[in-house]
């Protein structure tokens, strides 16, 4: 794991390595969804291409938008073709959460465009800072009905209760699923520090044990109405949380001293508490 400080630049792998994602667990996900074990260099396009479901977009080489001119979510929104660089384990992933979320992330790309039609390119609004947090960081924590507490738990820093006390709810009733391509691209490399934006669903019982497909759809739905009814306006929504603090996602947090670090699970100041 790197020791890498926060206030540091994240600089990921040089080079594909299969080796990486299938020996993570935080991309248990998708080395299930994906045939990662046939690669042995960065996957091209029409791999990527393969891998979406008939939603409507397909995946570009990223030379067609140098090209072109428009800016990144124009481009998208007028032609359902999405840039993506070659080699690049940031767009790797980014394509990656097209397949597993499509539509979400055509419904981010609409939001995106509506702000943009309201608010022009160079302002940013304060609903377009949060849709990009979201699609970089963002980790949707799906809670069954007899582990919903944890939403509260975890928005208060409430750590040792949820990870360490209550920590047989995870993967039980409890569901993380990761939507930031950020984010798996710096668990490439994992290092303390490295830190998601929660955002709380509710889903049905025994959810966690669905099949991973039918696990995914039901969350692009859900997500999609969320965010449509602005859920990511909601103080309560996109809180920090410590990703290697995910039980059976980082090897040291079976430990619970490991929870003991303050500065990377910090508590929450009085001043910070929510409503």
């Amino acid at each position: 794991m790197q020791k890498t400080e926060v206030k540091n630049r994240f600089t990921p792998p040089a080079d594909w390595n299969t080796a990486l994602l299938l020996g993570n667990p935080i991309f248990a996900d998708l080395c299930q969804r994906f045939r990662f074990g046939q690669l042995t260099d960065y996957p091209d396009i029409g791999w990527l291409n393969q891998c979406l479901p008939q939603s409507g977009v397909s995946f570009v080489d990223n030379d067609t938008i140098s090209a072109d001119g428009r800016y990144y979510e124009e481009y998208i929104y007028a032609t359902q073709c999405i840039p993506t660089r070659k080699d690049n384990w940031h767009d790797f992933f980014g394509a990656l959460i097209w397949c597993l979320f499509p539509k979400t992330k055509a419904l981010l790309n609409q939001l995106h465009m509506a702000e943009i039609a309201q608010h022009g390119l160079k302002q940013r609004s304060k609903l377009r800072n949060k849709l990009t947090l979201f699609d970089e960081c963002g980790l949707v924590i799906c809670l069954e009905p007899a582990a919903f507490e944890h939403a509260e738990l975890l928005r208060q820093h409430q750590w040792q209760q949820s990870f360490v006390q209550q920590r047989s709810d995870w993967w039980q009733g409890i569901r993380p699923m990761i939507f930031g391509h950020a984010i798996y691209e710096m668990a490439t490399a994992p290092f303390i520090g490295l830190t998601a934006k929660a955002l709380f669903i509710e889903v049905p019982a025994g959810f966690s044990q669905w099949p991973l497909t039918a696990a995914y759809a039901y969350v692009d739905d859900q997500l999609c109405s969320l965010i449509d009814n602005g859920a990511l306006l909601c103080t309560e929504q996109l809180t920090p949380l410590p990703l290697l603090g995910v039980p059976k996602w980082c090897a040291a947090n079976e430990q619970p001293q490991f929870y003991l670090n303050h500065d990377y699970f910090r508590p929450m100041r009085s001043t910070q508490k929510l409503p």
